[in-house]
């Protein structure tokens, strides 16, 4: 019962009634008889999928440790407790200890079991997984790929551990920036899910779970949003609005949303989702700690620094207690939380923390993770937001090179840094090392990534303002004017990157002195942002002081002066005195009243 219960989603009630097994076979059975043993396995799994790990490791040390005194080391209860313990110190991000003892589980199970045993096919995934989850993809893929050969000559090509070993390979695929493998590979294992599982098997949900979220990393959100749609009501159908599948199908709804640029629909969701993660798994589950750090960034996305910033602050604080200095998580929290303050100009709390999470990355993942890649692309970007670029190109120029060498050329967070160390160049005003880095950028994300991805349309808009910063508005105004166009049809009228590239064809407009043209494109993205993000949101202050010089420019300081200084109230108290967009504005204000 408590399995079929854990199996429903359930998380307290599978704990009272393995604990009330337990209880009995100890009683009746003895300390050692091995169904005792089997008891004791199922509460720490009890405990594990509740995210109860300082309850669930010490059993399986336990129960493991048991099992090798009692059965013997080479017994297969004891393999398999052994890969249960190494499973749940990857569940904690020790994976110092997961790795080794994956290691020596699929190498006992080798000698004891054979090379095709399922339980050795078993182990040899696991081994790929724990791989991966260090970023170590040159080891993970390779073992994925032998696994689902294996898996496939001895189980058969309809097996569920064969289908389910297609879609762990899918997602290392995804993990490298390899999306055209990746999707092709989600959409065979969901078609085969479907055949032989059928359409409500919870596997089969979990497939197409995956495919919408490869279809939203390559920018497809036409299919991504739908998909999530139906998995989503599917998973309410089958599992019920409770199961924890169906609260990540909810986030991944909400995750597609903001994607897409629909803030209200995604910050709705989040906060439903969340609501049931506290409700159903309890405020410190693992989930209920993501679901929160979601909504953050959901704040962070709509403007409203200031519940991004206490939401991440309290999520950090959580996941330091509940999982401690050194998992992932926190990790990945102390990096929101650095870029939320660095989002408000407070440089002098955003560096320390940045710099800070990238050492502990370096000593927890390693060099080479793509986590910490990640931090170090971050640190350089706040030290470029301080104006430090002496140190900030040094470090694009080093995480470019590392990504390269990691990730390969073609990854998308490659891509990333490649684009990153462009903008570097252009803000030491060295367009001519920009340029070439920006068109190469563009034509590596069209063949990468398609036309139509937004961050291929991200690096033609970077591409179109250096022209214009270069004073080539004879290429720059065509560019903006196309990926405008390419951002209507492909994000909506809406998105905040369409309304990004409004603003800007309107200033190109206004460069090349077209006022006319120039103003009213202002005018209607001001209204639209303040519409779609409200007054408040940066993008909106950053357009009042663009419609305000926009009239400076023709020598209307009737509209422009009164506009300026409401956008540097605004900027004051939304952003703070200290703010470079604020600095910005005060500046534009003094030189239209002194001019």
């Amino acid at each position: 019962m408590g399995l079929f219960l854990h199996g429903q989603g359930a998380v307290d009630r599978p704990i009272a009634l393995f604990l009330r097994a337990l209880t009995s076979r100890v009683r009746v059975l003895g300390e050692d008889h091995p169904n005792t043993l089997s008891s004791r396995n199922n509460l720490a799994y009890a405990y594990l999928s509740a995210g109860d790990f300082g309850r669930a490791i010490p059993l399986y040390e336990r129960t493991l440790s048991d099992c090798v005194r009692v059965l013997g080391e080479d017994h297969p209860n004891t393999l398999t407790s052994r890969s249960n313990l190494a499973y749940a110190y990857e569940s904690t991000g020790d994976l110092g200890r997961a790795i080794p003892l994956c290691e020596r589980t699929l190498a006992d199970r080798v000698r004891v079991l054979g090379e095709d045993h399922p339980d050795t096919l078993g182990s040899r995934n696991n081994l790929a997984c724990a791989y991966e989850s260090t970023g170590d993809l040159g080891r993970a893929i390779p073992l994925y790929e032998r696994t689902l050969a294996d898996r496939v000559r001895v189980l058969g090509d309809d097996h569920p551990d064969t289908l389910s070993s297609a879609n762990n390979l899918a997602c290392a695929y995804e993990s490298t920036g390899d999306l055209g493998q990746a999707i092709s590979l989600y959409e065979r294992t969901l078609a085969d899910r479907v055949r032989v599982l059928g359409d409500d098997n919870p596997d089969t949900l979990s497939s197409a779970n995956n495919l919408a979220y490869a279809y939203q990393s390559a920018g497809d959100l036409g299919r991504a949003i739908p998909l999530c749609e139906r998995t989503l009501a599917d998973r309410v159908r089958v599992l019920g609005d409770d199961h924890p599948d169906t609260l990540t199908s909810r986030n991944n709804l909400a995750s597609a949303s903001l994607s897409a640029g629909d803030l209200g629909r995604a910050l709705s969701l989040y906060e439903r989702t969340l609501s049931d993660c506290i409700r159903v798994l309890g405020e410190d589950h693992p989930d209920t700690l993501s679901s929160r750090n979601n909504l953050a960034y959901a704040y962070e996305s709509t403007g409203d620094l200031g519940q991004a910033i206490s939401l991440y602050e309290r999520t950090l604080a959580d996941r330091v207690r509940v999982l401690g200095e050194d998992h992932p998580d926190t990790l990945g929290s102390r990096n929101n939380l650095a870029s939320a303050y660095r989002a408000t100009g407070d440089l002098g709390l955003a560096i320390p923390l940045h710099e800070r999470t990238l050492a502990d990355r370096v000593r927890v993942l390693g060099d080479d993770h793509p986590d910490t890649l990640t931090s170090r692309n971050n640190l350089a970007c706040a030290y470029e937001s301080t104006g430090d670029l002496g140190r900030a190109i040094p470090l694009h120029e080093r995480t470019l090179a590392d990504r390269v060498r990691v990730l390969g050329e073609d990854h998308p967070d490659t891509l990333s840094s490649r684009n990153n160390l462009a903008y570097a160049y252009e803000s030491t005003g060295d367009l001519g090392q920009a340029i070439p880095l920006y068109e190469r950028t563009l034509d590596d994300r069209v063949r990468v990534l398609g036309d139509d991805n937004p961050d291929t349309l991200s690096s033609a808009n970077n591409l179109a303002y250096a022209y214009q910063s270069a004073g080539d508005l004879g290429r720059a105004i065509p560019l903006c004017e196309r990926t405008l166009a390419d951002r209507v049809r492909v994000l909506g009228d809406d998105h905040p990157d369409t309304l990004t590239s409004r603003n800007n064809l309107a200033s190109a407009y206004r460069a090349t002195g077209d006022l006319g043209r120039a103003i009213p494109l202002h005018e209607r993205t001001l209204a639209d942002r303040v519409r779609v993000l409200g007054e408040d949101h940066p993008d909106t202050l950053s357009s009042r002081n663009n419609l305000a010089y926009a009239y400076e420019s023709t020598g209307d300081l009737g509209q422009a002066i009164p506009l300026y200084e409401r956008t540097l109230d605004d900027c004051v108290r939304v952003l703070s005195e200290d703010h470079p967009s604020t600095q910005i504005v005060r500046s534009n204000l003094d030189a239209a009243r002194n001019g």
